[in-house]
């Protein structure tokens, strides 16, 4: 027996919230009958979990390092663009990215359908580390590092970075384990800087290594250990 909304995540339907989401919404079956309580308890052997219509079967769980590269979307579909990473890595099993990654920058993406594991790499509480190479308009100025470490305000809250590095004039090294819309860029930009490019290096334990644009490696669950 498990939750429901377990259940969907293990599918690869979604992470376990978005899954609660999509239960209350009364998109989701059990034995033919709509269940809008997310903590329903079912027989993943014997009963029979429809989402959307389609019958969900236990998938194998994938997970993918891919390049993204500029111009693609962090999205597993969009009505008006191609360009989204999941038409990077193979269709079946149906995989989702974890996080986001801007269309303008480029790097590491993790797509899976274990949708715990997403979860846990994304959510803040857990403390996962992004780590990002940024190139810069103009030369970056060392006292900057110090409000970035404290702390720039935002519409969101106070944003933080957990390390910044300068490793040349205008290149610099960011490591944080929030994940707002754009943050590295909007931080950088409140302090009148431009990034000129913005690549993801890491996310948690895995790294981008070699790969190059548009290409992929398969990852094992074992090397998520955090």
């Amino acid at each position: 027996m498990m939750r429901l909304a377990k259940y969907l995540a293990l599918a690869g339907v979604a992470s376990r919230r978005q899954a609660e989401d999509y239960i209350r919404a009364g998109k989701v079956t059990v034995n033919g009958k709509i269940h809008r309580d997310v903590a329903q308890q079912i027989n993943e052997l014997a009963d029979v979990i429809t989402y959307a219509g389609r019958k969900l079967e236990g998938e194998k769980k994938v997970y993918y390092a891919l390049y993204k590269p500029v111009g693609y979307l962090s999205a597993s579909r969009d009505q008006h663009s191609d360009l989204v990473v999941t038409r990077l890595v193979p269709v079946r099993p149906t995989v989702y990215p974890v996080g986001r990654l801007d269309k303008d920058s480029e790097g590491l993406m993790i797509l899976t359908n274990d949708g715990d594991l997403a979860y846990r790499l994304s959510h803040p509480k857990f403390v996962v580390t992004k780590e990002y190479e940024v190139e810069l308009n103009r030369p970056f100025d060392e006292a900057d590092g110090i409000k970035l470490l404290n702390g720039i305000t935002l519409t969101e809250g106070v944003a933080k970075v957990d390390s910044v590095r300068k490793v040349g004039a205008r290149r610099i090294v960011i490591k944080l384990h929030q994940g707002w819309n754009r943050q590295v860029r909007r931080m950088l930009g409140s302090l009148n800087y431009e990034a000129m490019t913005l690549k993801r290096v890491a996310h948690g334990p895995i790294r981008l290594e070699r790969l190059k644009p548009k290409t992929y490696r398969l990852l094992k669950a074992s090397d998520f250990i955090l």
